[in-house]
C-alpha cells in the first residue's frame, strides 16, 4: 500500500509542477504581451497628447498622468533622455501616479543594461517584468508590470493541487486498504491456520490435525484461495500420514513388547540349561567354555529383552508406580553403589542440608540415577572426577552429573538419548552395551513430566534431570502421611 501511494504521490507531483511550470511560463508570456502592449499605448499617447517624449526634460510622471482613464494600476514607467537623468513613475492600485525613488530608478536601468527584458526586484514595489524600448538615440522608455498576479496564480495552483492531492491520496489509502484487508482475508486464514497447526506437538503421540481453512475463505477461482485450498490438501495428506505412523508405531510397540515378553521364557531356560549343564565335572574344557559363552550371551540378550519390555511399558504409560522420593537420599545411595562399581574413579555428591523431595517411582529415578553414573564410569578413563548434585531450582528439583571426562562428540550429542545410539567416537569403551540406557533414562524422566539434557565440551560434561519439586515438607500435602497404613516407598 505504501509503495502504490508513493507512487501515485510522485506522479499527482510531477503533474503538478509541470502544470505549474507550463501555466507559469503561459503567465510571464502573457504578462510579457500586455506589458508590451500597455508600453505602446503610452508611447501613443504620449506622442499624440502633450507633454511629448520628443520635447526635452519630459519626466515619466508626466507622461503616466497624461493617461487619464487609461491608466493601468501596477504599471511602471522609466524615461530616459539624453540631456537628463532617468526619470521613473508608478500606478498605484488605487490609479493614481507616483514618483519612484532614485534607487528604484537605477535598480531598472541596471537590470535592462544589457538585454530588453528583465525580472527585477524593486524596493518596496515588489518583483517587476520590465520590458525596454529604444526611440532612436535620444529616448528611451522602459515598461513593466508586476508579477505579483502571476505568482498568486502559481500559488492558488499549486495549493488546489496539493490540497486536491492530499485528499486523493487518503481517498486511496482507504480505498486501498479496503481492499487489500478484503483480498488479504483468506490469506490471514491461512496464516492464522498455519500458526495453530505449526503449534500442535507432533513429534511422537497419538496426533490430530483438525484446524482446517474456513470454507468461506477458500475459492477455487482465486490464487488466495488456491492456496487456502492447497493447504487444506495437505493438512489432510499430513494428517492422514500421522494417523497412520501412530499406528505403525502401536504395532511396533506392542510388537516389541509380545516378542520381548514371549523371549524372556526361551532365555531363562537357555541361561538355565546352561547354567545346569556347566555342573557336570565331566564337560571337557572346551564345551565348558562354550557352554559359559552361551550363558554370558543369554544375561545380555536377556538384559536387551528386558530393556525394550520396559521401553515399549513406559510408551504405554505403564511400569511406574509414584510415591514420595527423596532425590537427595537417593543420589547419596547411587553414588556409593557407582564407587563400589568404579573404584577407579572419583565420586563426589553435592547436596543441600534439606532434602529435595519429588513425587516419583523411587526404583526407576534410581534406574535414571545409576545409569547416568554407570555412563559417566563407562565412557571416561580412570582417574576422572565424577560429581552428582542435587538442587532446588524454584519449583523444579535438578539433579546433575558432571565428570571431567574427554566429552562428547558434538556430532552424535544430539542423537544421544535415540534408541540403540552409541557415542564410542568420543568416549573410550571398555565394556559392551545394549545402547538403550539414556533411551531409557529419558523415557522415565519423560514419564515424570520431567526434562533430561546433557551440555558436553572437553573437560566438563553434565547430565541434567529436571523433574517437578514438592514443597519442602511433603507431609503438609501428602494425604498419606497421615494415613497409618501407608508407608514410604523408601524404607
Amino acid at each position: 500500500m505504501a509503495t502504490v501511494i508513493g507512487i501515485v504521490a510522485l506522479i499527482l507531483a510531477a503533474v503538478a509542477l509541470g502544470t505549474s511550470a507550463i501555466l507559469g511560463g503561459i503567465l510571464q508570456q502573457n504578462l510579457d504581451t500586455k506589458v508590451r502592449e500597455t508600453t505602446s499605448v503610452v508611447l501613443q499617447t504620449a506622442t499624440i497628447r502633450p507633454p511629448s517624449l520628443v520635447q526635452p526634460g519630459t519626466q515619466a510622471y508626466d507622461i503616466l498622468d497624461s493617461l487619464g482613464p487609461r491608466r493601468l494600476p501596477g504599471y511602471l514607467l522609466v524615461v530616459r533622455t539624453s540631456d537628463s537623468a532617468p526619470d521613473g513613475a508608478y500606478i498605484a492600485d488605487n490609479g493614481d501616479v507616483r514618483q519612484m525613488s532614485a534607487r528604484q530608478v537605477e535598480q531598472v536601468v541596471t537590470s535592462l543594461q544589457h538585454t530588453a527584458t528583465s525580472t527585477v526586484a524593486l524596493d518596496a514595489l515588489g518583483v517587476y517584468h520590465m520590458r525596454a524600448t529604444s526611440l532612436g538615440n535620444a529616448y528611451a522608455i522602459a515598461g513593466g508590470l508586476p508579477l505579483s498576479e502571476v505568482n498568486e496564480t502559481i500559488a492558488q495552483i499549486l495549493t488546489t493541487v496539493l490540497l486536491v492531492t492530499l485528499g486523493g491520496l487518503l481517498l486511496l489509502a482507504a480505498a486501498i486498504a479496503v481492499v487489500i484487508r478484503r483480498g488479504l482475508q483468506p490469506l490471514r486464514a491461512v496464516a492464522e491456520t498455519a500458526a495453530r497447526v505449526a503449534a500442535v506437538p507432533m513429534a511422537e503421540g497419538d496426533v490430530s490435525i483438525s484446524e482446517r481453512v474456513p470454507a468461506d475463505q477458500v475459492d477455487e477461482h482465486t490464487e488466495i484461495g488456491r492456496v487456502g485450498t492447497a493447504l487444506n490438501t495437505l493438512l489432510d495428506h499430513v494428517g492422514s500420514s500421522l494417523q497412520a505412523r501412530q499406528r505403525n508405531e502401536e504395532r511396533m510397540r506392542s510388537f516389541v513388547a509380545d516378542a520381548s515378553h514371549e523371549l524372556r521364557t526361551p532365555l531363562a531356560s537357555i541361561r538355565g540349561y546352561s547354567e545346569l549343564s556347566l555342573r557336570d565335572r565331566t564337560l571337557s574344557e572346551s564345551s565348558a567354555q562354550a557352554l559359559e559363552r552361551i550363558q554370558a550371551q543369554s544375561l545380555r540378550m536377556t538384559a536387551l529383552v528386558e530393556d525394550l519390555l520396559l521401553l515399549a511399558r513406559l510408551d504405554e504409560g505403564q511400569e511406574l508406580v509414584f510415591g514420595t522420593v527423596d532425590l537427595s537420599r537417593l543420589a547419596v545411595e547411587a553414588t556409593g553403589d557407582a564407587q563400589a562399581a568404579g573404584r577407579d574413579h572419583v565420586w563426589l555428591v553435592g547436596v543441600d542440608e534439606e532434602p529435595v523431595i519429588v513425587a516419583g517411582d523411587t526404583g526407576r529415578l534410581h534406574q535414571v540415577l545409576a545409569n547416568l553414573l554407570a555412563n559417566a564410569r563407562t565412557h571416561t578413563p580412570a582417574g576422572t572426577e565424577v560429581t552428582t548434585s542435587v538442587t532446588r531450582d524454584e519449583n523444579e528439583a535438578v539433579l546433575r552429573v558432571h565428570d571431567d571426562g574427554p566429552g562428547i562428540d558434538p556430532s552424535v550429542a544430539d542423537e544421544l538419548f535415540e534408541r540403540f545410539a552409541r557415542a564410542d567416537r568420543s568416549r573410550a569403551r571398555h565394556t559392551g552395551g545394549t545402547g538403550l540406557g539414556l533411551s531409557i533414562a529419558r523415557a522415565i524422566v519423560q514419564a515424570h513430566h520431567g526434562t533430561i539434557s546433557v551440555h558436553s565440551t572437553p573437560g566438563d560434561t553434565t547430565f541434567e534431570v529436571r523433574l517437578p519439586a514438592r514443597p519442602h515438607d511433603p507431609s503438609a500435602h501428602d494425604p498419606s502421611a497421615h494415613d497409618p497404613s501407608a508407608h514410604d516407598p523408601n524404607e
